[in-house]
């Protein structure tokens, strides 16, 4: 379908919108934060522009919404605040600046995440809240700032520490992504994938066909820590320092829960919370919010988030045989050596 229809799909999806009962409504201003027609493009892009697959699609995230609490869940801190920091520990996201286009930038540690200290649940909520943050913090206030709408992020992913053991973690990762594409689609512009192992980039080429046409355009493997290729969209200030062939330091972690962003995060909603009356005991009695994981079968058919979990996934038994015949090697090299050692004695 052509984009000057664009218009009339984004006027029917509003009339739609306008049809649903009071609570769907006010949980769709929460959603698009000022900016309806953005939103509204963003749910018929992920459904090829198809009015009555995005009408369900949005419909259906706006049930999830009031379901499960998503427009009080920034009035939700993990507590305590221990917990908090064990996510944060474990499932390594990090905000680290703008790139030259405004876009806020998130890195993310996928091959060190290891999602063992908290329920999936509770991972969930906290991504869900750095998602909701994002959407109604960071990104209304870079719009204000650059005068005009900035709608979606960039993400660089870093594959150092990925092995096969892996595939348990990322199985966490594909409930979190199909949360994303089911709730937040379009959301990122583009995937940067930076300290890829050798097979990984080989293996990559051979999983690249098979992805949609849409998440090819926006996954990008890079050479090393990409800081080449990165410094063309951002300035060096803003990359993480895992991508940072000189001046990198891991003082300045984006991942570590004493990071500015996850202090302030974490401050804004505890604030949030006590504001609203009650008290950091009350708070710890109500517990964790229970929300509906997504099962394997309730995974988007058009997801670009979970494709690129998938090919990642599909690159690990590749990846743990060639780390395990580099390994096999090395140790055949110090056995090699230890026997001419012995024979010389």
């Amino acid at each position: 379908m052509s984009r000057p229809n664009m218009k009339a799909n984004v006027k029917q999806l509003q009339d739609s919108v306008d049809a649903l009962d009071e609570p769907l409504r006010q949980s769709f201003q929460n959603m698009h934060g000022g900016y309806p027609e953005a939103t509204l493009e963003r749910f018929l892009n992920a459904r090829d522009e198809d009015v009555s697959k995005a009408s369900k699609m949005l419909i259906e995230s706006l049930n999830w919404r009031v379901n499960n609490g998503i427009d009080n869940i920034l009035e939700k801190p993990i507590l305590p605040k221990s917990k908090f920091n064990a996510i944060r520990q474990s499932h390594l996201i990090g905000f680290c600046g703008y790139c030259k286009q405004g876009r806020p930038v998130f890195a993310i540690g996928v091959g060190n995440s290891t999602f063992d200290q908290a329920s999936i649940e509770s991972y969930v909520q906290s991504h869900i809240q750095i998602n909701e943050y994002r959407d109604r913090m960071i990104l209304p206030e870079i719009s204000t700032k650059k005068g005009r709408h900035v709608g979606s992020c960039v993400k660089i992913l870093d594959m150092t520490g990925l092995r096969l053991s892996a595939f348990s973690r990322l199985k966490t990762s594909t409930a979190i992504a199909t949360v994303d594409d089911l709730n937040y689609p379009e959301k990122t512009d583009t995937y940067y994938i930076v300290n890829a192992p050798y097979v990984f980039s080989a293996c990559w080429k051979a999983v690249k066909p098979m992805l949609q046409e849409r998440t090819k355009r926006k996954v990008q493997v890079l050479r090393g820590n990409g800081q080449e290729e990165l410094l063309q969209v951002m300035d060096f200030d803003t990359l993480p320092w895992f991508c940072k062939t000189n001046g990198g330091s891991s003082k300045n972690d984006v991942f570590s829960p004493n990071h500015k962003f996850h202090v302030e995060l974490y401050n804004f909603i505890e604030q949030k919370a006590l504001s609203s009356g009650r008290t950091l005991n009350s708070l710890s009695n109500e517990g964790s919010l229970n929300i509906k994981v997504p099962s394997l079968d309730e995974q988007d058919p058009h997801s670009e988030t979970c494709d690129v979990v998938h090919a990642i996934e599909s690159v690990l038994p590749s990846l743990e045989a060639s780390q395990s015949t580099s390994e096999q090697n090395q140790r055949d090299k110090i056995t090699t050596k230890m026997a001419g050692i012995q024979v010389s004695t």
